[in-house]
């Protein structure tokens, strides 16, 4: 049985050899993105993670959103992404119901931006800018970058993103919205909490990916599949749908190593 180790310290830093040169990496942990004036409970919660090079040029940048229907989980930085030349960010955000999930959406969008008014202090490429995350995580990703309301109040266009690239996210309006509504988690419901209702040519380049689809919970497979149509049918040039045989829900470990090559490629192609 895995366990995890707890670590009581702010940052750590470790070395590694690229190309015959030594990179040092450091991890910062729970910054608070917020302002001092939002709850105690908020205050808990909007905090981050971040792993970056200390030297060298700046690098594309991953933010990482957690799952657990937005109601439950807790901020991290997956093991495997770390010092592979690129910054992550491990986004905390506050839960349903003691904020609704719109309120949820509007947190992940101050993580970024704080994030990005400090770019330069973490060597961040401000052109290479990636949303990803699991499931609740991946949700956020989506809406974020298709309903580009979020962004713009922290001044952030949506469109300018590099990639979005999804593990297992809902694709309809994600239960707990639908649970803020009195409805069942059975009953699909497609409306402005939903990523699909915000389908449009010009959103980022998008990897959707997910786990078997009879091993998924519910209808998460279609739900991806329905969305990866409609982007096909309103033009969208950048988008790709990956189905994990073997794997359920729990899928985020094979498509870490497919996160790290779309990066490369979508940063390769902007470039």
């Amino acid at each position: 049985m895995m366990r995890k180790l707890l670590l009581f310290f702010v940052s750590v830093s470790l070395s590694y050899s690229l190309y015959g040169q030594t990179q040092t990496y450091k991890t910062e942990e729970n910054i608070r993105y917020v302002d001092a004036d939002v709850s105690a409970y908020e205050k808990s919660q909007c905090l981050l993670d971040i792993h970056y090079p200390t030297s060298g040029e700046e690098k594309p940048i991953v933010f990482w959103f957690h799952g657990g229907g937005l109601t439950g989980g807790k901020k991290e930085i997956p093991a495997f992404l770390k010092n592979k030349d690129h910054v992550v960010v491990g986004v905390g955000y506050p839960f349903s119901p003691q904020v609704t999930v719109r309120e949820i959406i509007s947190r992940a969008a101050q993580a970024i931006s704080f994030t990005m008014k400090n770019a330069k202090k973490y060597r961040v490429d401000k052109n290479s800018v990636f949303l990803s995350g699991h499931s609740a995580g991946a949700y956020l990703a989506l809406m974020l970058a298709f309903d580009k309301s979020y962004l713009a109040k922290e001044e952030i266009n949506a469109d300018d993103l590099t990639g979005v690239i999804s593990f297992s996210a809902q694709a309809i309006t994600h239960f707990t919205a639908r649970k803020e509504k009195n409805m069942e988690e059975k009953q699909p419901l497609i409306d402005d909490l939903a990523p699909l209702y915000w389908v449009r040519k010009d959103a980022p380049p998008v990897l959707l990916m997910t786990g078997n689809r009879d091993l998924e919970m519910l209808g998460r497979y279609e739900e991806n599949a329905y969305l990866e149509r409609m982007l096909s049918i309103v033009g969208h040039p950048d988008h790709k749908l990956l189905e994990f045989d073997g794997y359920g829900h729990d899928m985020v470990y094979p498509g870490l190593p497919i996160l790290l090559q779309e990066v490369k490629r979508l940063t390769n192609k902007k470039n």
